[in-house]
């Protein structure tokens, strides 16, 4: 029997659950990114910047705090030395004046102690933007011709003229009055006198202020420093620096060259600021409002007359250092030649 043989039909096509395409997302619009900013340069005090400056002052801080406690330890060590207790009593730190010296502070004292302080803040402050400033604000010519200058450097050799006329009417009229013996050495016995001030201020049991009647050794030799080499110093090297040196002078230039005066004048503007800072501190720390009311109100009493005074003219000092600036200067220095841009 022929088997019929089925054609098999083709199996049923089972139809897969539709699968619904999930929608695209339409594009979020995304906003154009901006264009990053240029980071400012940080701004520059001289070379550094400001937090390279006060990264500096507290890195001289603490190694200053740290030397100082080093030799007021040293110090009360060499006082327990053999022979040392014994030339502490000989010579306290102090001797004797002539009879003749006069005690306290007169007015012109005073005020040529005040006007020191105005214009050697000033000096100092226009001596270090000479030499460090690359781009003057403005300059400076004179009137009859000359070489150009800064703006800044007339400033200081004007006001150098000033101090020097200040100084020079101080030591006329210390010498006249016969004051001149209270910073004038009139001994011997300054030299270890002041050697024994200097070990007492080291271990911090500090000499008698009595600087109404007589300064300490220390002081006095300080003081005649400051006066009589210093201030002579500045000036005679300042000269050579400033534009009225004769250039032309060959073998007065060959004499007293101005590298010479250049190393010297620096350390010189050096000198006068540690000499400020330490006889500031000093003059607070040694009894502030009787120190300050001799040298500014001229009496020995103590009370804040000398202090308000003082602020006064620490008042005037820092508005004179903020007025010190071209649009200041400009009608002022126009006066004496001519001011120009460039």
């Amino acid at each position: 029997m022929v088997e019929t043989v089925a054609e098999a039909e083709p199996p049923a096509t089972v139809s897969a659950p539709a699968v619904t395409a999930a929608p695209v997302p339409v594009a979020q619009s995304v906003a154009p990114e901006k264009p990053l900013r240029p980071k400012a340069e940080a701004r520059l005090y001289g070379s550094r910047t400001l937090g390279q400056w006060i990264k500096r002052v507290v890195l001289l801080a603490l190694g200053a705090v740290a030397a100082a406690g080093i030799l007021v330890l040293a110090a009360r060590g060499v006082t327990t030395l053999p022979g040392v207790p014994e030339f502490l009593e000989r010579y306290p730190g102090e001797y004797h004046l002539p009879e003749t010296a006069e005690s306290g502070f007169p007015w012109w004292a005073q005020w040529t102690h005040f006007l020191n302080i105005f214009l050697m803040v000033l000096i100092i402050r226009s001596g270090y933007q000479g030499r460090t400033q690359q781009k003057p604000p403005a300059f400076w010519t004179p009137k009859r011709g000359g070489k150009k200058i800064s703006i800044n450097l007339w400033l200081h050799q004007s006001l150098d003229i000033l101090w020097l006329v200040n100084g020079l009417i101080f030591v006329v009229l210390l010498v006249a009055s016969g004051r001149w013996v209270r910073i004038v050495p009139t001994s011997w016995e300054a030299f270890p006198n002041a050697l024994s001030a200097l070990l007492q201020y080291m271990t911090l049991d500090w000499p008698v202020e009595t600087g109404w009647v007589n300064y300490n050794s220390l002081q006095q030799l300080m003081y005649f420093l400051v006066v009589f080499i210093a201030a002579p110093l500045a000036a005679i090297t300042g000269a050579r620096l400033s534009e009225f040196w004769p250039k032309n002078a060959k073998t007065l230039n060959r004499i007293y060259p101005v590298e010479v005066a250049r190393a010297i004048h620096f350390p010189t503007m050096l000198f006068f600021v540690l000499f400020i800072l330490i006889h500031v501190f000093l003059v607070f720390s040694t009894g502030a409002l009787r120190n300050l009311n001799h040298m500014f109100s001229g009496t020995d009493v103590v009370n804040w007359v000398g202090f308000w005074l003082f602020a006064a003219a620490i008042a005037i000092t820092v508005a004179g250092w903020y007025a010190a600036r071209p649009l200041v200067l400009a009608p002022i220095a126009k006066l004496f030649g001519q001011v120009s841009s460039r």
